[in-house]
């Protein structure tokens, strides 16, 4: 789920920050707060805490309005740390790469309820207001707009859930960016299987003895069950393979991944990451999205599999969106394939170039 917070969901994230980090620069952290914070469920925190990174500086052109910001969206159960690998922040964030932190502003939050924000393990357990995706984009925008000072965003980006708060980014605030680009995600309600196999993790969760309507003291049990759900939706046929060839290799795999994210997941904090999506529907609205919009999925992509066609479908819908679907490589790796940038990132190169001004 994530990479340096409880579970790597859908396989995003790879370790912390890796070897090859003097390539880009040490990120600036920060949190800001929003007071008496209003949910769409109608609930309200009194403090919601946004922590964020963000790497480069701002620059502005001659009217005075910043050129250069891009803002990066993690996926579920993730944290803007996710990105700071060779695989993401190797390939995009060194001198000369798509990404230059020397020529650009990178924002990469944490979203509501994931990372170092506010989230239900914080303390309020099941009494933290249930929040959507729209919350999230909604403070991700405050963020922004009132302590970033970014009034418009040269790109936005996003893996996995990131990408479907790039849909809702590009629709809901069509005159912000320059560009979008959602990975690994769809512009529709999450339906069929993906809906079916985040119901299994809920229920595995709400309908264990041991969680007590969130006032567990020990993780639940059902928290195992729930684990094996993610497992499946973020396999990689093809490189699990490579990685336990056989049937020994394939048990350790198992126990060693299950064992890992028990360690690091809290089972509110995961039921609430499943639940967000559960309003999720960019659909109605696609044609309002104005700026050049480039979607990619992967074909070995179990979440988002291409013999739905529904993003070949619905990118008909936005005024300037293209769609590519990667064809299943060595180089892929499922769903993860959003954060192996080396796959990708020339199409980013073309987005880029396209939507300069």
């Amino acid at each position: 789920m994530r990479l340096a917070l409880p579970l790597l969901l859908f396989g995003l994230c790879l370790g912390a920050a890796d070897a090859r980090a003097a390539s880009w620069p040490t990120p600036v952290e920060g949190d800001y707060t929003i007071r008496a914070f209003r949910f769409a469920s109608g609930e309200t925190l009194p403090e919601l805490r946004l922590h964020y990174r963000t790497l480069g500086k701002i620059h502005k052109d001659k009217k005075g309005h910043v050129d250069n910001a891009v803002l990066i969206l993690h996926g579920t159960g993730g944290a803007g740390t996710q990105f700071l690998n060779d695989r993401f922040a190797g390939e995009l964030f060194g001198p000369g790469q798509p990404l230059d932190a020397t020529k650009y502003f990178l924002v990469l939050p944490d979203g509501i309820g994931h990372g170092r924000s506010s989230k239900p393990s914080d303390g309020l357990h099941a009494r933290f207001p249930h929040y959507t995706y729209d919350d999230m984009v909604r403070a991700d925008h405050e963020l922004l707009t009132r302590t970033l000072h970014v009034d418009h965003l040269r790109l936005v980006m996003g893996t996995s859930m990131g990408g479907m708060h790039t849909w809702l980014f590009g629709e809901t605030w069509p005159d912000y960016m320059d560009a979008l680009l959602p990975l690994a995600s769809l512009p529709v309600q999450i339906a069929g299987r993906n809906r079916m196999m985040r119901k299994m993790i809920s229920d595995a969760i709400r309908t264990d003895p041991d969680w007590h309507d969130g006032e567990y003291t020990e993780q639940p049990r059902g928290l195992v069950a729930a684990l094996d759900v993610l497992m499946i939706m973020s396999s990689s046929p093809l490189q699990w393979q490579k990685l336990a060839p056989d049937r020994d290799s394939a048990d350790r795999f198992l126990a060693d991944w299950i064992a890992a994210r028990r360690k690091e997941t809290d089972a509110n904090d995961l039921l609430y990451q499943i639940e967000a999506s559960r309003d999720y529907d960019p659909r109605p609205k696609l044609g309002a999205i104005r700026a050049p919009l480039l979607a990619i999925n992967s074909a070995d992509d179990q979440i988002n599999p291409p013999e739905l066609g529904i993003l070949e479908r619905e990118i008909r819908n936005v005024p300037h969106g293209r769609a590519v679907i990667l064809p299943i490589s060595d180089a892929t790796h499922g769903h993860g394939t959003h954060t192996f940038a080396a796959v990708w990132k020339d199409h980013l190169v073309e987005l880029l170039r396209e939507s300069a001004h």
